[in-house]
């Protein structure tokens, strides 16, 4: 099998007045070669006659073949966080795109963020080709839409301050790729995630990150090892993102959502935890704050509400450095 040399392409600037647009330059001799996760693997070769106990056994060994893909990467995917954190800290927005599996795996993890850590709904862009009804059905031809991608690249005006996900197994999804070609001229971050190497999306991402799951047991059924790889990838980065943009503290998600009681008594028990005050306290600064922990925590410490929404904001929503700021002042 040939080796694929895959050269990072060029974006030339063309001055017209005001406005600048960018040329995709992209060398013309490209040898490709088979796609791993396409690949028929002796290993799972006769499977459907295998006992249903070795079946499991060889599909269960694929999905530590996936965790081990995704240790591997993980120099990739600090920097890849590192740099989404710089980027979102003030008013970026946050752009998942995908398509098939990998953009069903994009639109879960992004759709989670808004109640587990309260990110803003006007700060989350969710790209699936095929739109809506790819979640729950496949959507014909839906991935070869390049042009539909660009299109709606441009109708979300993005720009330098947010960053898009790119995700695809193959490395070479025409809508994935078109997505992230968007971006780039638009000077977003961009993160690339496949489970091919040197492909387009790891080639032309700003942070390319590997996830070289190989072979499926069920030869291209990208959904199995490649799949498992790239949604705790994608959990990790979201994760490690909210931890650094001080939506957790003590290992808490203080900045949920309280949209049903279950979520509402976890509140409560995160804030009785954090400040030692009983039920009825907690419960009265949680109402006061319309269910903000953080800042029914620093009314807790002697703030006013306004004072602890200056305090938060001039804190940049970190939690612990508003709660430094005000032991400070009351010494």
């Amino acid at each position: 099998m040939g080796s694929l040399h895959y050269a990072r392409p060029r974006y030339t600037p063309n001055q017209h007045g005001k406005d600048a647009t960018y040329v995709l330059t992209v060398p013309a001799a490209i040898k490709v070669r088979a796609i791993e996760t396409e690949r028929l693997s002796p290993r799972y070769s006769g499977i459907d006659v295998w006992q249903a106990s070795d079946a499991l056994d060889a599909m269960i060994e694929g999905q530590f073949a996936a965790v081990a893909a995704v240790r591997a990467a993980r120099p990739a995917i600090e920097k890849a966080a590192l740099a989404m954190e710089a980027r979102l800290m003030d008013k970026g927005r946050l752009i998942y795109a995908g398509a098939g599996t990998s953009g069903r795996l994009a639109v879960q993890d992004g759709a989670e963020l808004m109640p587990t850590f309260s990110w803003p709904r006007e700060r989350l862009v969710l790209l699936i080709a095929g739109g809506q009804q790819a979640l729950l059905q496949a959507v014909e031809g839906a991935e070869d839409e390049a042009k539909h991608a660009l299109a709606l690249i441009k109708s979300h005006k993005l720009a330098t301050s947010d960053v898009l996900i790119a995700v695809a197994a193959s490395g070479t999804t025409p809508f994935t790729l078109a997505c992230l070609r968007g971006a780039r001229r638009k000077r977003a971050l961009t993160i690339g995630i496949a489970n091919n190497p040197d492909t387009p999306i790891l080639g032309e991402a700003d942070h390319p990150i590997l996830l070289d799951t190989g072979s499926e047991p069920i030869a291209g059924s990208t959904r199995m090892k490649a799949g498992t790889a790239q949604r705790i990838t994608l959990s990790l980065l979201s994760s490690l993102l909210m931890i650094r943009l001080g939506r957790v503290y003590d290992g808490l998600m203080i900045d949920v959502q309280a949209t049903n009681r279950k979520l509402a008594q976890r509140s409560e028990t995160m804030l009785m935890h954090l400040t030692g005050r009983n039920a009825k306290d907690t419960r009265a600064a949680l109402a006061e704050a319309d269910g903000s922990i953080k800042l029914a925590m620093l009314m807790l410490k002697g703030c006013d509400l306004e004072e602890a929404k200056s305090l938060l904001k001039r804190s940049k929503g970190q939690l612990r450095t508003a709660i430094a700021r005000l032991e400070k002042r009351a010494r």
